[in-house]
């Protein structure tokens, strides 16, 4: 088990090689650092704290700039802790960057779901509606409330209410490709959030660490072209062609 913090910035679309086109989340990937090591002997459970996205001191306070001080690193706005991982292979105050991942591996994502305010039960437990029309008189309501002896509502009933804004996590899905430079993953397919929340990125429970074999992308890289000769050029090159003509 291995993870890593990013931000999600949005959706695009690449394609491969042989032209098919791949839906892909671009997550932001900024190095994170290990915070704090937790052991079975210490807390309890084996995990690792991560601290992501740099902020000011003053943007802070003195217990959590103490406990940032203790990896030699600075404020974190972020801090999220990765259980079943193995603690030896990690060292406090450890960087860990994108390449944590390679093209093909299966991870989960997790993070806050987009809210959507309080809605009806047809939106928010997919019900069917009733008869729009010949005076049916039941168009988008909840049905029934329940049976007549218990004289109360059921427990577990699906009702409206507020409907997102909870912990997600997207099983299975592909990373497409790890961009270094960028400090970039891209990841196939969506991930819960809106645009700039957190996202955590996790090996895959189901799948384990595998990889998939992928086509290559197409590559976007400008090429640059050789220039055409101006006329000047053109002009000088004839002239002296000429003038070794006439030489001999």
């Amino acid at each position: 088990m291995k993870g890593i913090l990013g931000r999600k910035i949005g959706m695009t679309q690449v394609f491969t090689e042989s032209g098919k086109l791949i839906p892909v989340t671009v997550v932001e990937v900024e190095p994170n650092v290990v915070t704090q090591i937790k052991t079975v002997e210490k807390d309890g459970y084996d995990a690792i704290q991560l601290g992501t996205v740099t902020i000011k001191e003053k943007s802070s306070n003195k217990p959590k700039m103490g406990h940032t001080n203790k990896a030699n690193t600075a404020p974190k706005r972020f801090l999220k802790e990765i259980r079943g991982v193995n603690v030896n292979d990690y060292t406090l105050g450890q960087v860990i960057s994108a390449d944590i991942f390679t093209k093909g591996e299966m991870v989960d994502v997790s993070g806050i779901s987009k809210g959507k305010g309080f809605q009806g039960v047809i939106k928010r437990h997919n019900q069917s509606r009733g008869p729009m029309g010949h005076g049916s008189q039941y168009h988008r309501g909840v049905g029934s409330m329940g049976t007549l002896l218990p004289m109360h509502v059921l427990k577990g009933k699906k009702l409206p209410g507020h409907m997102g804004n909870v912990a997600t996590t997207i099983q299975n899905l592909e990373v497409v490709s790890v961009d270094l430079e960028n400090n970039v993953i891209l990841i196939k397919g969506n991930v819960p959030g809106p645009k700039k929340s957190l996202v955590m990125i996790k090996t895959s429970v189901k799948k384990g660490e595998k990889v998939n074999e992928m086509e290559e992308l197409i590559s976007y890289e400008v090429i640059e072209e050789e220039k055409a000769p101006s006329e000047e050029e053109v002009t000088s090159e004839v002239a002296e062609a000429e003038e070794v003509n006439t030489e001999e």
